[in-house]
């Protein structure tokens, strides 16, 4: 196993992931002199046809020392190629040997996943790679109109798969919706739902007006709003704005805190704080703002 996923946090925790191609390894060092809690190297989108042989390549060799990566607490993420093609399984292939010499990413990120057995297909290679396969996380992307249908089985399929994410633009190109927020509200919404029944982080899709932080900053707000954990990235720019908004104030941390403190004063059971009724649902509220802070 490599010493970053010996020590990488929670996927499920991930404020904002943020995505480099594949052909660029000169920035994945700068990834992580950002706020980001990860970096997405990207096979699929960012990786053309005739690319993604060489960059597969250029990739299993950096993933054996992680160069230029000093953060002990950044996430290195994989985003293979859909594993229905040819190319996806050839990713999948390399990563698994490569787990298998005790080398592997921390998450591998699953494209267009459609159906549950897509996920424990993967999950099921990496395992029989042994421990380092085994430690390796998922990530399954949620955009396309089946993949939204058997949203709720494939967050389940696997207790490797720590997080699901929204894909937004493949999806609304999949329905003939518009990307815009409120025809993808309901959609939004059931993802969150089907990663919130199944313990998951839920990541949103990245917002691609690069230059606009106004428009980020309200985006996270409305995003954090509808239960979303994160928020993927696709500009170093991004991530400052993507990571304050999903981190929790030094003011819900403190209300936090003394929530937790009168609940235990009277023994656990239902109380008052500041006005206001605690029972358990706030209670695990409160325990949940803890938990991103890492208190």
């Amino acid at each position: 196993m490599s010493a970053a996923a010996a020590t990488a946090p929670d996927l499920a925790l991930a404020r904002v992931l943020l995505f480099t191609p594949a052909t660029r390894p000169d920035r994945f060092a700068k990834a992580a002199a950002t706020p980001a809690d990860g970096l997405i190297i990207d096979l699929e989108d960012a990786v053309g046809p005739n690319d993604k042989d060489s960059a597969r390549a250029s990739l299993t060799n950096w993933l054996r020392t992680h160069a230029g990566i000093k953060r002990k607490d950044f996430r290195i993420c994989v985003r293979v190629n859909p594993v229905g093609t040819l190319a996806g399984l050839r990713d999948l292939l390399a990563l698994v040997e490569l787990a298998g010499e005790g080398v592997a990413p921390d998450t591998l990120v699953l494209p267009k996943i459609e159906s549950p057995y897509e996920i424990d297909l993967v999950a099921r290679h990496l395992r029989g790679a042994g421990a380092a396969g085994a430690a390796v996380t998922l990530l399954a992307l949620i955009e396309s109109a089946l993949g939204l249908e058997h949203a709720a089985s494939i967050a389940r399929a696997s207790p490797q798969l720590k997080s699901l994410a929204f894909g937004g633009v493949d999806l609304s190109a999949d329905l003939g919706a518009s990307p815009e927020w409120d025809a993808m509200l309901a959609h939004r919404a059931h993802v969150v739902r089907c990663a919130a029944a199944a313990g998951l982080g839920v990541l949103d899709v990245p917002y691609l007006a690069i230059d606009d932080a106004p428009g980020l900053r309200t985006e996270c707000e409305r995003v954090r709003a509808l239960g979303f954990t994160g928020k993927l990235a696709i500009h170093p720019n991004q991530a400052a704005v993507i990571a304050e908004a999903f981190t929790p104030t030094a003011a819900e941390v403190e209300f936090a805190q003394g929530v937790l403190a009168a609940a235990a004063a009277v023994g656990g059971g239902a109380c008052t704080y500041r006005g206001k009724m605690v029972d358990e649902p706030v209670l695990r509220a409160a325990r949940r703002v803890l938990g991103r802070v890492g208190v």
